[in-house]
C-alpha cells in the first residue's frame, strides 16, 4: 500500500494507537536515521514531507501516531532505501526555503523630503503669479513646460521634465502632495533622498517620453502624477527582486497591490491622463528592479554619492527650465 493511501486512511482516524502488527512489522525512521535535525522528531509537518518524498520515490510508508506524536513506519526490506531517499531529500532542502533578506534601516530625511514637496508647492504658487501691473512680463509657464506629444518628438526634451513641475490647480497639486507624498517619503527613506529623488524623475520623464511617442501629436499633460506612479512601481520592484528567492513572503505582493492601486487612483477623472500615468508606472517598475539588482550587488549609496545624485537632481530640472525660458 502506497502512503498516500496509508496516509489518508490514518488521518481519518488520527487517534489510533500503534498496533502491535505494525510495530513489530514496520521500522520507525528516526530522525537520526537521515541526518536530520533532532526536532523533526514527531513534527507531524516533518512526517507528512518525508511521506510525500518517500511516496514520489515509491518506496511504502505509514504515517500513526501514538501517546508520542507521530511516527513514519517503512516494510523492513525498504528501510535502507528510504533512508537513502530522505538523507538526499534533506541534503537538497537543507537551506529552503531560504531566510528573509536582512532588513535595512531607514534614513531620517522625512524633514528633507517634505522640503522638496513645499518647493513644489511654492512653485505652483510662482506660476499663478499675475504681477501685470507691475510691468513685469511673466511667461506662460505651461505653454512653455507642459509635455506636447508634438513638440517633445520635435526636439523640446526639456518638456518631459518642466510638466513634471506643473499642475492645473490647487486640487490637482494637494492630490499628488497628499497621495504621492506617502511613497516618496517612504522611498526616500528607503533608498535615501538622492537616488530616490533621480529615480522618480528618471520614471516621470522615461513616462512623459514614452506617453508622448504613444499619443496623437496634439495631446499634452501637465503634473507630477507620473512620478508619483513611478514611486509606486519602484517600491514594488524593489519588494519584488528583493523576496524573489523565498515564496513564504508572496513576493508577488507587492506588485499586485501598485497594480491595484494604478486602477484605483490612475484611471479615474475627466482630466486624468491615463498613459502617463501607466507609462510612469512601467518606468518606475524598470528603474526600481535595476536599483535593487545593484543595491544588492554593491550596497545602498553613501552620503557622498547621495549628496550628488541629489544636486544632479537639481540641475537636470533648473537645467530643463532654463531650456525652456531661452527657447521661448
Amino acid at each position: 500500500m502506497s502512503c498516500w493511501c496509508t496516509y489518508n486512511k490514518v488521518t481519518m482516524d488520527l487517534d489510533r494507537p500503534l498496533s502491535e502488527e505494525v510495530e513489530t512489522a514496520w521500522l520507525e525512521i528516526l530522525p537520526a536515521d537521515v541526518a536530520a535535525r533532532s526536532d523533526a522528531a514527531h513534527d507531524h509537518q516533518r512526517i507528512q514531507l518525508w511521506a510525500l518524498a518517500l511516496d514520489s520515490r515509491l518506496v511504502p510508508c505509514q504515517i500513526v501516531r501514538d501517546e508520542h506524536g507521530w511516527h513514519l513506519l517503512v516494510p523492513p526490506e525498504h528501510h535502507a532505501t528510504a533512508v537513502r531517499e530522505l538523507s538526499c531529500f534533506e541534503k537538497l532542502n537543507r537551506n529552503w526555503p531560504p531566510p528573509d533578506p536582512p532588513s535595512q534601516y531607514l534614513a531620517e530625511n522625512t524633514l528633507a523630503t517634505l522640503s522638496i514637496l513645499l518647493l513644489l508647492a511654492t512653485f505652483h504658487n510662482i506660476t499663478q503669479l499675475d504681477v501685470s501691473a507691475t510691468g513685469i512680463p511673466m511667461p506662460d509657464w505651461v505653454s512653455l513646460g507642459n509635455a506636447q506629444a508634438a513638440k517633445i518628438l520635435g526636439g523640446e526634451w526639456w518638456r518631459i521634465v518642466t510638466a513634471l513641475t506643473l499642475h492645473a490647480d490647487w486640487v490637482h497639486l494637494s492630490s499628488n502632495l497628499a497621495i504621492g507624498g506617502i511613497f516618496i517619503v517612504f522611498l526616500c527613506r528607503e533608498l535615501g533622498s538622492g537616488l530616490a529623488w533621480s529615480l522618480l524623475l528618471g520614471a516621470g520623464a522615461c513616462g512623459n517620453l514614452i506617453n508622448a511617442c504613444l499619443q496623437p501629436p496634439t495631446h499634452s499633460s501637465i503634473g507630477a502624477s507620473t512620478a508619483v506612479f513611478g514611486a509606486v512601481g519602484i517600491l514594488a520592484a524593489l519588494s519584488l527582486v528583493r523576496y524573489r528567492r523565498n515564496l513564504r513572503t508572496r513576493w508577488m505582493l507587492p506588485v499586485s497591490a501598485a497594480l491595484a492601486l494604478l486602477a484605483l487612483l490612475g484611471t479615474e477623472g475627466k482630466n486624468t491622463d491615463l498613459g502617463a500615468h501607466l507609462f510612469g508606472f512601467i518606468s518606475g517598475c524598470c528603474l526600481g528592479m535595476m536599483t535593487e539588482y545593484l543595491i544588492g550587488r554593491h550596497g545602498r549609496p553613501g552620503r557622498f554619492l547621495n549628496a550628488l545624485l541629489a544636486m544632479s537632481s537639481i540641475a537636470v530640472v533648473v537645467a530643463a527650465w532654463g531650456a525652456a525660458l531661452l527657447n521661448k
